[in-house]
Formats: structure tokens, C-alpha cells, sequence
């Protein structure tokens, strides 16, 4: 039992006290008034006043204790501090995509490849990633992006020599796109998944223009680092998936 619950009890049972003091010197004044000498009516009035008294101090004590007697006791038994836990946001990993690559002819410079999903899902925006959402969450349902070009470079607006197939050492992937019917302000996202875990991401309001060249996305210090897998980056303006693409790491 804490200080204050002592306290309230205490109250409570002065209380209960007061009541029956009361009590004692209804009845005491009663028996005087009935008694024809006196010096015994005078005795008997003498101590219905006292357990009126007695009424007053507990009724005094029992309204004190709750208002200001708790107050007075911290003062010399100040409170134990309460530990605040602090909640860390735990991101859960997705349903994993079994890819099939795909190698082109020979005469073919740049390889390309064919996702075969090993079952049907919808992308979605983890509840850790969408608590951070400042923005509009309603979009331009016409709202477009051009296929993602993923490069190791990004210069004058667009990516340098872009592909599909990476080789380690890799230190930054960027993924470029052009876009058209954006409505600014409009919480856009992007998430990079490896092998179906989310490794990288971003999500802001939308501070550029309704349509343009040179958007990007990019992801410089993955969970794990660059590692060999399939990749996917999802871009969502709001809740709804407007693009996704894919690449390999070799």
C-alpha cells in the first residue's frame, strides 16, 4: 500500500468515527435534558460536548489527509521515480519471391530478366514505415512512373548506363524515373526489398513538380550491405503501388 492509499483509508475511517462520536453525544445531550439534578445534567452535557469535539476533529481530519496530508508526507517520503519504456519499431519481413532469370542471346550486351513469382501477394506498406506518413495519403489516380533505371551513377537528371545485373563491390544503387499527373504534397514511398526483405526505404511528401525528368530513388547503406540476391523496389504514392522493378546483384 502506497502513501496516498494509507491516507485515504485513514480518512475513511475517521470518518466512521465521527459518525459514531456523533452519535455519543446526541445521545448524551438526550440523557442530560431527561435528568433532574443538575450537577449530573451539567456532567452530562459536559461530555456530549466533548464527543461533539471529538465529531469536529475527525470530520478536520478526514477532509485534511486527502487534500493536503499526502502532499506533507511526500515532502520527508518523496515518491520512487516510474521507468518510462521507450516502444522501438520492429519491421516484419515479407512474403519472399523465388526469381528466374533469364539470359538473352549472345549478340545481346545487357542481359535482362524474367521474375516468376513463387505465389501471388500484393505489396503493401509495412505499419512501422506508415506511421511515419506526414502527407497526403489520397493521390492523383492518374498519376504515372516510367520504368525504374537502376545505375551506380546518377548525373545531369538521369542514370549513367543503366541495367539490371550488378557485380560486388557495390557502395550505391540508384533507381531513376520520369513522372506525370503528381499531385505535390502526396506521401510517396520507396522500398528495396532483397530476396523478399526490406532492406532500404523512403518516404516523404512530395516536393517536386506534377510531371518532370530526373526523379530517384536511391540506397547507399542497406540492412546487411550489398549482398549477391534479387532485388525489387516498390514505389507507392499513398497506400496505392504505382511501380515496381527489379534487379540482380552477382
Amino acid at each position: 500500500m502506497n502513501i496516498r492509499s494509507a491516507f485515504i483509508v485513514i480518512a475513511v475511517l475517521s470518518v466512521f468515527g465521527a459518525f459514531w462520536a456523533a452519535r455519543a453525544a446526541v445521545r448524551g445531550m438526550q440523557i442530560a435534558r431527561r435528568m433532574s439534578f443538575y450537577s449530573l445534567r451539567r456532567q452530562q452535557n459536559s461530555a456530549a460536548a466533548g464527543w461533539l469535539a471529538l465529531t469536529l476533529i475527525l470530520l478536520a481530519c478526514a477532509a485534511w489527509l486527502p487534500l493536503y496530508g499526502v502532499n506533507w508526507a511526500y515532502v520527508y517520503y518523496p515518491p520512487s521515480p516510474t521507468v518510462t519504456l521507450t516502444p522501438t519499431i520492429t519491421l516484419t519481413p515479407t512474403i519472399s519471391l523465388t526469381p528466374t532469370p533469364t539470359l538473352p542471346p549472345r549478340e545481346t550486351a545487357t542481359p535482362t530478366l524474367t521474375f516468376t513469382p513463387a505465389a501471388t501477394f500484393t505489396p503493401f506498406i509495412p505499419l512501422a514505415i506508415e506511421a511515419l506518413f506526414q502527407g497526403v495519403v489520397t493521390p492523383n489516380p492518374d498519376a504515372v512512373f516510367t520504368q525504374l533505371q537502376f545505375s551506380t551513377q546518377f548525373d545531369n537528371g538521369e542514370a549513367v548506363e543503366p541495367r539490371n545485373v550488378f557485380e560486388l563491390p557495390i557502395y550505391v544503387i540508384y533507381a531513376g524515373f520520369d513522372y506525370n499527373n503528381i499531385i505535390p504534397e502526396t506521401q510517396w514511398t520507396a522500398l528495396w526489398y532483397r530476396d523478399g526483405n526490406l532492406i532500404c526505404y523512403e518516404t516523404k511528401p512530395w516536393d517536386g513538380g506534377t510531371g518532370g525528368i530526373g526523379g530517384y530513388t536511391e540506397c547507399s547503406n542497406p540492412v546487411g550491405g550489398w549482398q549477391v540476391g534479387n532485388y525489387e523496389v516498390q514505389i507507392f504514392m499513398g497506400y496505392d503501388l504505382t511501380r515496381v522493378d527489379r534487379f540482380e546483384v552477382r
